[in-house]
């Protein structure tokens, strides 16, 4: 009789890193069947309530319910792993109690260590359970992140690749209909852009204040790419690049930023 194959459910709000984790896992467990995927973490619930996979890898930061909340409503029922993007407190967190965790960009050395530890428990009987002390404990730091440090990098998709480009090397931010454009520094220097699916708002919200401004109710602009501002009609300016040859308006709402020059 042929053994079941293991299940397991993915849980992330972004598309692209939520099919990276899947196709990461069909090189290192090919025995593993994705059975869903799910863009929140209520989804995450409903779809292991209908389907029961072995193993659950939740991201923590989803929209309605995070991926801890999701864990707690699963309880002891699957393998859990967290996927996150804060290590520094993901080391501190996880790693006291029995649950497994991947920090983005997930590294396929990382993932094998993660792979051969679920094989090892799915050979158990019960699955290794967090206990409600620990959700707890995590809990209690993802409210503490509620106001998180500056974003550190945007994720962007770039032709067929997904690409992660640090905070330091954006020049500006553009609004532009229903995405946004990023504009940023690459390697040598390089200028590069690319759309995303997130608002400008929700971007100047995670930027260091310290090092962009918002300079037109449709442009946010990094301090350290402004080459200089000239004055225009009507109590408005223009900003000039360093080494670029766009010229970025600034609106008479936030002229203050540069009434010293």
């Amino acid at each position: 009789m042929t053994p079941r194959r293991p299940t397991a459910l993915v849980a992330d709000d972004e598309p692209l890193l939520r099919k990276a984790l899947t196709r990461l896992l069909a090189q290192a467990w090919p025995e593993l069947e994705v059975v869903a995927q799910a863009r929140n973490g209520r989804e995450a619930v409903d779809r292991f309530e209908a389907l029961q996979p072995d193993v659950c890898f939740l991201d923590v930061h989803m929209p309605g319910l995070s991926g801890v909340e999701a864990a707690r409503h699963i309880g002891g029922r699957a393998h859990l792993v967290f996927v996150t993007a804060y290590d520094q407190y993901a080391v501190q967190a996880f790693e006291q109690g029995a649950l497994d965790y991947l920090v983005k960009p997930v590294e396929p050395a990382r993932l094998a260590s993660t792979v051969a530890r679920l094989q090892e428990r799915l050979r158990a009987v019960q699955p290794a359970t967090a206990s409600e002390a620990l959700l707890e404990q995590l809990a209690v730091q993802l409210q503490k992140r509620a106001s998180p440090e500056p974003m550190r990098w945007i994720r962007a998709s770039v032709g067929q690749s997904l690409r992660l480009i640090p905070a330091e090397e954006i020049d500006y931010l553009r609004a532009d209909e229903k995405y946004t454009l990023v504009a940023w520094r690459g390697d040598g220097g390089k200028p590069g852009e690319a759309l995303i699916r997130v608002s400008l708002k929700d971007l100047l919200a995670q930027l260091d204040p310290a090092q962009f401004i918002q300079v037109h109710r449709a442009v946010v602009v990094s301090l350290r790419a402004i080459s200089h501002v000239t004055r225009g009609e009507n109590e408005t300016a223009h900003i000039h690049l360093k080494g670029r040859s766009e010229v970025l308006p600034v609106s008479r709402t936030y002229l203050h930023h540069f009434r010293q020059m």
